[in-house]
């Protein structure tokens, strides 16, 4: 039996920049990006793009 691989994966909430609401879910690689993450994504309550940063 093949043994799994141990990653460490943790669960990660965005959050809009200008509304400041929780719009996305997504996972990162904690060991080799330990920083916050900030990605250009779709607000649906902005009905624009903006910046998404990393919220706990």
């Amino acid at each position: 039996m093949a043994k799994k691989a141990k990653t460490k994966t943790g669960k990660v909430v965005l959050a809009c920049t200008e509304c400041k609401r929780k719009n996305y879910d997504t996972s990162k690689n904690t060991a080799e990006h330990p920083d916050r993450m900030e990605l250009n994504k779709y607000c649906k309550f902005c009905k624009k793009h903006t910046v998404h940063k990393e919220s706990k």
